[in-house]
Formats: C-alpha cells, structure tokens, sequence
C-alpha cells in the first residue's frame, strides 16, 4: 500500500533540468576537467564515466537558479560508496554564497546521504521549506569515507513549477477590486 501511495506522490513530480538556468549555475571548488556539466546535464548526468569531482579538498558549493519559480520536493545525488558526498546541505534562495559564509545561514534542509541514496534513491525534502525556490545552493560537505576528494556522478531535481496563470488570475482579481 505505502510503496504504491509514494510512486503516486513522485509522479506529480517532474524533473527540473528544463527550468534550469544555465547561463547563472555556479560551481565552487571543482576539478575543471570535471566540471558540473557532468552531473547535471542531460545525456552526461546518464554517463556513468562522467563525474562532478572536487578539487582542493572534499568540498562543493552547487549554485542552481531557475527561469521560473519553482516547487522542489525531492533530490537525488548519486555517487561512489567512498568518495560520494555524506553530508549535504541545500539552502533555497540564497545568493552568492561562498564557502567562507556557507556556515552563516541555517540551511532550509540537511541530508545524510545513505548509500541507497547514493544509488539513485531520492532524498525527500521538507516540502514547506522549498516552495517559491528561484534558485537552490547546494552545500557538500564530506564524503563517505574521509576521501579528499568528493566525486558526484547524477544530481536530479524533482518538483513542479509554480503556475505563472495564477499569478495573472491574482492580477485580474486586484483590478475588479479598484
């Protein structure tokens, strides 16, 4: 009964890859020869050769921001059993973080990564937090084994955009209402 009412909820999801917006996503710390692009794009996020690895220690700072808002109710980040990211923050709408103020801001939500998540299970978010997301920082820490290097084969982002009708039927409202 249980599984069958979860795969309903996830249905109503989509991917968000297609709201992406490119042109801003930042990524701290990476090695440049293998950068975001292979964990996030379609087509490389789907290439098990292609990896997101840290650089300078086990650290990444993902910055992600949408061309329209968005609901976010689950994330799935993939990784090895060693150098896949552990402890994960993600914040909503926050800009231009660094690492020097990552630890400044309380996160919207924290994830310990298990190794079923690392094969591919969501992590599910709390809902409330991640409502009217414009863009999602994401914070990882550590990696499963004390490695120095971080190494994120898939990152996926499920959840429904924030209808742009309702915002006009709002407006259409407030100007009867003058």
């Amino acid at each position: 009964m249980s599984a069958e009412s979860t795969t309903a909820v996830q249905r109503a999801q989509v991917d968000l890859l297609d709201f992406v917006d490119w042109s801003s996503v930042e990524c701290l710390n990476y090695n440049s020869s293998h950068s975001l692009v292979n964990a996030l794009k379609q087509g490389y996020r789907e290439d098990e050769g292609l990896y997101l690895e840290s650089d300078a220690d086990e650290q990444l700072l993902i910055y992600i921001p949408f061309t329209q808002v968005i609901k976010l109710h689950s994330i799935v980040v993939k990784g090895s059993e060693e150098e896949g990211p552990k402890n994960v923050k993600l914040f909503a709408n926050k800009e231009h973080m660094g690492f020097s103020n990552v630890s400044d801001f309380p996160p919207s939500d924290t994830a310990v990564l298990t190794p079923e998540n690392l094969e591919g299970k969501p992590v599910i978010l709390k809902y409330v937090k991640f409502q009217s997301v414009r863009s999602l920082t994401i914070f990882i820490e550590d990696n499963q084994s004390g490695a120095d290097i971080t190494k994120v084969q898939k990152i996926v982002l499920y959840g429904t955009t924030v209808e742009t009708t309702d915002m006009k039927g709002l407006k259409k409202i407030e100007e009867h209402g003058h």
